[in-house]
């Protein structure tokens, strides 16, 4: 099993989360958050005055996935959450030891 966190534009989630679903993905956490990369922040005027905004609103996705759909977990984010831009996101993959259905007590691959 994997967790696997991505970090995508806002506007995208909506794309993102039916490219999932479709995939066999069956729960998703998300998150507001800011950040930056490579991007840095960027400058806007408002109300005639320039100011910089170093975090830019994001959206965290997190979903505990099997080792058997990882490969199109990862694809699905990869082609939903594109724009061809800068500051598109990241995808991070981590090895996930156990899961637990709190309600029923299931453990592994059958509580997600």
């Amino acid at each position: 099993m994997k967790l696997v966190t991505a970090i995508i534009k806002p506007f995208k989630l909506d794309e993102v989360r039916e490219a999932l679903a479709a995939v066999g993905v069956q729960g998703v956490t998300v998150t507001e958050v800011k950040g930056f990369g490579r991007q840095k922040g960027h400058t806007e005027l408002y109300r005639g005055a320039e100011y910089v905004v170093d975090f830019l609103p994001k959206v965290k996705l997190e979903a505990a996935v099997a080792d058997a759909i990882l490969e199109q977990v990862i694809e699905a984010i990869e082609k939903s959450a594109a724009t061809g831009k800068i500051g598109d996101g990241k995808i991070f993959v981590f090895p996930l030891e156990e899961v637990v259905r709190i309600r029923t007590g299931e453990t592994g691959e059958t509580a997600l």
